[in-house]
C-alpha cells in the first residue's frame, strides 16, 4: 500500500486529497459539509476521489467539531467533581473581560458550560507540595456521582481536584470510582490533561475536555465504522491544534488537543512551503467558506502558545495550541447593514443553503455573492462546473439587502464588502504581527483555502507584504498539509523553583522523566528509537513577573546555559533584560514520532508564453478604482517559470485568483504562483 488519504472538514466544504508515494499521483475532490451528520459528508468526499481505499495505509482528519460544540453550546450535559468548597471556580473565574468588551457598562459573562447544580464537592485534600492534607471521602465520590449521574442526567463528568498537577492520586481514585459506579459516563480528569498550575485555568480547559468528549468519541467512532466498511485498515490519525497528530483512540481520550484540528495542516503546510522558498518567516492565511484564519510561521516553525481563550466564551484552555486569529469573514460570511454601517460576518451562510448564488435558498448577500458581481467569478465555470449559478438571484439580493438601503449601485456595495472584510482582515494580521514588535514586510504571504486567492492579494497590497505565494490546490491546502505532519505528544509540569535555588541535575531529572512518559507513548505507537525526537522547553521568568516566555533547551548543560539562553529570548521579545533571579515556571517535553514528508513533485517547464490576448473579462480593479479588462488564465496552462501581468484572473476547479494591474505573477519550479507587488505602497 503506498497511498495516503487526508480529509479536512470545513464550514461549508469537506476537502480530500489522496497521495501516491509510489507515482507521485495526487487526487483530490470537495464534497458539501453535512452540519446534521459530519460522517455523511466525509464519506461522500472520499468516495468521489473514485479510489479504492483499502489501498490506503494512512487516513489523516482535520476536524473542528469539538470546537464548534463548544462554541454552539451543543456539547454533553456535563457535572464537575472537585474539593469541598470550591465548586464555584469554575465560575468565577478571574473576574476580567475579553478586550472588545472591556469599556461596555452593560456587560454579563457568559453562561457557564456547567450549570450550579452540576457541580458537586467531596472531601480530601492535596498540599501545594503534592501532600496528602485530608484523606479522600470515597464514599462522598459515590454519593457525589449518583447525584450528577442519576439525579441530575450528565453524559460527562470532570474530575478536577486542588493541585493534582503535583499529586494525581486523588483524581485517578476518584475517577476509577466514578468508571465502576457508571460506566457509561465518559469521565475526564485534569491529572490526563494538563499537569500545570492555576486552578481556574486548569478546570476550564478539563472542562471543555469533558463537554464534547462524549461527541467526539460518538463521532471518531462513527467514522472509524465507516471507513472501515469501505475497506480501510490503516492507521487512523486526527491532526493536533498544537501541531502534530495523535492516533483518533487516543484523541478520544484527550479530545480537548484537536479543538483547531482543522486549520493545523493547513499552517503544516505553509511552513513546509516557506522552507522550500527559503523564507524562514510567513503569514500563513487559509479564507474557506466560513472564516478567515491567520497565523504566523516564524524562525520556520507557528507560533505556538500553551495559554488562550475561547473566542466569544473567555474560557482559558492550557495545552499548546497554534497562534491562529480567526475572523467570520470567509466567502460564505453574510454581508448586512447595521444603523446605515455595512458590516460582513461572522454570521455564515455556510454549507446549507449557501450564498444566494448557489441557488439553494439563500436570501442574504454573501462575499461570493459579492464577488461574481465584481467580475472575478465565471458564472459559466463555477467550482469547474459542478455548480450552475443564479447571478441575477445575487445580484438582486445585493441590492435588496445591501445597496438600497446604503443609496449605492450594486457594484458599490459589492466593493464596499470587500473593502469591509478586506479591513477586519489587515487588523487579525496587524494583531499578531505589528502589536509583536513584527514587521509583516519582513514576511512572505501563503494564501490558501476556497477563498484565499480570490481575496488574500487584495489584502497584501493593503501591507506592502513583500510576496504572496498561491500554492498548488489551495482549497484543498490544509488537508496536503496534514501528509507532513509527525506524530506528536506533549508532556509538561509545573516546577517554578529560582534557577539559583536548584542544581542542574535536579532539572535533569525532571525532563528525564518527561522524556520517559514521551518516549513510551511514541512506541506505543509502533515509533522505534531511530523515529523518534525530544524536544526541551521551559517556561521561565523573572521573578515577581506574571508571565513567562518559552525558551529551548536543547542541548543546555548548565544553569548559566539556561539564565544566558533566558535572557536572549527575552531581549528579542521585550527589548531588555534584567538583573533580577531567574525563576523556571513549567518544564515541557515535545516527544515527535517522525514520518516521512511527501515528496509532491515539482512543475514541468512551459513550452512556450501564456498568449495575454486568449481571453479577458471586464472585473473591478482595486488598483485602477475601476471595471478594467483582466486577463483570465487557466492554472493547467501555466508552467514553471511562466510569467503573468495583473490585472489577471487565474481560474482552476475549485478556486479563482486574482490580483491587479499593479502586482505580477511568476510561476516557481514547484508550481505555486508567486505574486509581488510593482511599487512599495
Amino acid at each position: 500500500m503506498t497511498k495516503q488519504l487526508a480529509v479536512d472538514i470545513g464550514g461549508t466544504f469537506v476537502d480530500a486529497i489522496i497521495f501516491d508515494s509510489e507515482t507521485g499521483e495526487i487526487h483530490l475532490e470537495k464534497a458539501s459539509t453535512t452540519p446534521e451528520d459530519l460522517t455523511e459528508g466525509v464519506i461522500e468526499s472520499i468516495d468521489k476521489l473514485d479510489v479504492s481505499i483499502d489501498q490506503a495505509e494512512s487516513f489523516v482528519h482535520g476536524t473542528t467539531l469539538g470546537l464548534n460544540a463548544v462554541l454552539e453550546k451543543k456539547g454533553a450535559n456535563t457535572g464537575i467533581l472537585t474539593n469541598e468548597g470550591f465548586t464555584d471556580v469554575f465560575e468565577m473565574g478571574r473576574y476580567d473581560r475579553p478586550a472588545e468588551d472591556m469599556f461596555k457598562v452593560p456587560y454579563n459573562k457568559p453562561e457557564p458550560l456547567v450549570r450550579g447544580r452540576n457541580r458537586v464537592g467531596v472531601p480530601g485534600r492535596m498540599s501545594a507540595e503534592g501532600d496528602v492534607v485530608e484523606p479522600l471521602d470515597e464514599s462522598a465520590v459515590i454519593d457525589a456521582s449518583d447525584e450528577l449521574v442519576k439525579g441530575n442526567g450528565v453524559e460527562s463528568v470532570v474530575v478536577c481536584f486542588l493541585h493534582a498537577y503535583q499529586n494525581a492520586d486523588h483524581e485517578r481514585r476518584a475517577a476509577e470510582l466514578l468508571r465502576e459506579r457508571h460506566p457509561d459516563v465518559s469521565v475526564s480528569i485534569s491529572s490526563d490533561i494538563v499537569r500545570e498550575y492555576r486552578e481556574y485555568e486548569r478546570i476550564s480547559t478539563s472542562v471543555i475536555d469533558g463537554y464534547i468528549k462524549p461527541i467526539f468519541e460518538s463521532y471518531v467512532d462513527e467514522l472509524d465504522g465507516a471507513l472501515g466498511e469501505a475497506g480501510f485498515d490503516g492507521s487512523f490519525y486526527i491532526t493536533r491544534s498544537g501541531g502534530g497528530a495523535v492516533q483518533a483512540e487516543d484523541a478520544k481520550s484527550v479530545p480537548v488537543h484537536t479543538l483547531l484540528s482543522g486549520p493545523a495542516g493547513g499552517l503544516i503546510g505553509a511552513a513546509h512551503i516557506g522552507e522550500q522558498l527559503g523564507h524562514s518567516n510567513v503569514i500563513a492565511a487559509d479564507v474557506g467558506g466560513t472564516s478567515l484564519d491567520v497565523c504566523v510561521v516564524q524562525d520556520g516553525s507557528p507560533t505556538v502558545r500553551h495559554e488562550s481563550a475561547l473566542e466569544n466564551l473567555n474560557l482559558p484552555v492550557l495545552m499548546p495550541i497554534y497562534d491562529i486569529r480567526t475572523l467570520g469573514a470567509g466567502g460564505g460570511s453574510i454581508a448586512w447593514v447595521d444603523n446605515g454601517l455595512l458590516k460582513v460576518g461572522p454570521e455564515s451562510a455556510g454549507a446549507d443553503p449557501g450564498p444566494i448564488c448557489y441557488g439553494r435558498g439563500g436570501t442574504e448577500p454573501t462575499v461570493t455573492d459579492a464577488a461574481l458581481r465584481l467580475g472575478y467569478l465565471d458564472p459559466e465555470n463555477f467550482l469547474g462546473g459542478e455548480l450552475s449559478v443564479s447571478v441575477n438571484e445575487a445580484y438582486r439580493g445585493i441590492e435588496e439587502e445591501i445597496a438600497d438601503p446604503l443609496g449605492m449601485s450594486v457594484l458599490e456595495a459589492s466593493r464596499g464588502i470587500f473593502d469591509v472584510t478586506r479591513v477586519g482582515t489587515v487588523t487579525a494580521i496587524r494583531q499578531i504581527t505589528v502589536e509583536r514588535g513584527l514587521d509583516p514586510r519582513d514576511f512572505a504571504m501563503v494564501a490558501y483555502g476556497g477563498a484565499g486567492p480570490l481575496f488574500l492579494p487584495l489584502v497584501a497590497r493593503e501591507m506592502n507584504i513583500s510576496e504572496i505565494v498561491i500554492p498548488r490546490s489551495p482549497s484543498v491546502f490544509s488537508a496536503k498539509g496534514m501528509f507532513m505532519t509527525d506524530v506528536v505528544h506533549d508532556f509538561s509540569q509545573t516546577y517554578l523553583e529560582e534557577l539559583d535555588h536548584v542544581e542542574i541535575e535536579e532539572i535533569e531529572a525532571e525532563f528525564e522523566r518527561l522524556e520517559r512518559e514521551a518516549t513510551e507513548a511514541l512506541a506505543d505507537d509502533g515509533f522505534d528509537d531511530t523515529e523518534r525526537e525530544l524536544d526541551r522547553t521551559a517556561e521561565i521568568r523573572y521573578r515577581g513577573q506574571e508571565h513567562s516566555v518559552e525558551v529551548s533547551l536543547d542541548d543546555v548543560s548548565s544553569k548559566a546555559a539556561i539564565s544566558d539562553r533566558f535572557a536572549s529570548v527575552h531581549q528579542n521579545r521585550y527589548g531588555h533584560q534584567m538583573d533580577d533571579p531567574v525563576e523556571i515556571v513549567h518544564l515541557r517535553v515535545r516527544g515527535r514520532g517522525m514520518t516521512e514528508t511527501p515528496d509532491f513533485g515539482r512543475e514541468e517547464t512551459a513550452a512556450g508564453g501564456v498568449d495575454l490576448d486568449e481571453d479577458t473579462r471586464e472585473a473591478y480593479c482595486f488598483a485602477e478604482g475601476e471595471g478594467v479588462p483582466f486577463q483570465v488564465v487557466d492554472r493547467d496552462s501555466l508552467g514553471s517559470g511562466e510569467t503573468l501581468d495583473g490585472p489577471a484572473i487565474v481560474q482552476e476547479p475549485t478556486a479563482t485568483l486574482v490580483f491587479y494591474s499593479d502586482q505580477s505573477a511568476v510561476i516557481d519550479e514547484l508550481g505555486n504562483i508567486v505574486i509581488t507587488t510593482e511599487t512599495d505602497r
